[in-house]
């Protein structure tokens, strides 16, 4: 097996685990454990550090999903270890993604959601527990079909106290005690090679 392929593997094998332990073992979002044990969920990686990269494979993905019976695949999810370690400056990469899904006029059918290692909500502190609702092991952009989206919010309309939950159970729960779950990113920004430059 190639280098990258391990890097993949491994990237997908960290996503995997922090969506089983933290995201449905802790209940922070009730719609995930349904698209995940029906293996709906596709896992996309890039290895470039370049922000542009990301975005074409955005776009590939896009562009994949609407040729994809939502029986077979309902969401994707795109890992980007070695691309924008800034929160910051992943701020701005979500800004630029969004501004695709609106230029490829496909508003109506995909919205996104993001996580990142430093997540951190506005007017909270960076080490605030609320945060780590959005804490993945990698600067990660969530492409979600706005079908399936109106589906869950009928089955659960009150989405409001998702976040109020999860706030709690977070702030109770504490930084070390979810990190105590050992959820870690194996491969880190520094370890990029020369690839995608």
């Amino acid at each position: 097996m190639s280098s990258e392929a391990v890097d993949r593997e491994v990237v997908i094998e960290d996503t995997q685990a922090w969506l089983t332990q933290a995201v449905i073992g802790l209940g922070l979002c009730p719609f995930a454990n349904a698209v995940h044990t029906k293996h709906q969920i596709n896992y996309s990686v890039c290895l470039s550090r370049n922000e542009s990269d990301v975005l074409a494979l955005l776009e590939r993905e896009i562009h994949a999903l609407q040729h994809t019976d939502p029986k077979l695949t309902q969401t994707t999810l795109i890992m980007a270890p070695f691309c924008v370690p800034e929160f910051l400056d992943f701020n701005a990469l979500v800004k630029e993604a969004l501004k695709l899904i609106k230029r490829l006029k496909v508003r109506d059918e995909f919205q996104l959601a993001d996580f990142h290692p430093q997540y951190q909500f506005a007017g909270t502190h960076a080490d605030d527990p609320e945060n780590l609702t959005n804490c993945a092991p990698y600067p990660t952009l969530h492409l979600l079909r706005v079908s399936s989206v109106e589906e869950a919010v009928e089955l659960f309309p009150d989405t409001e106290s998702i976040y109020v939950r999860n706030k709690a159970l977070l702030q109770s729960m504490g930084r070390e005690a979810y990190e105590a779950l050992g959820l870690r990113a194996r491969l880190l920004p520094h370890q990029a090679s020369t690839r995608g430059d």
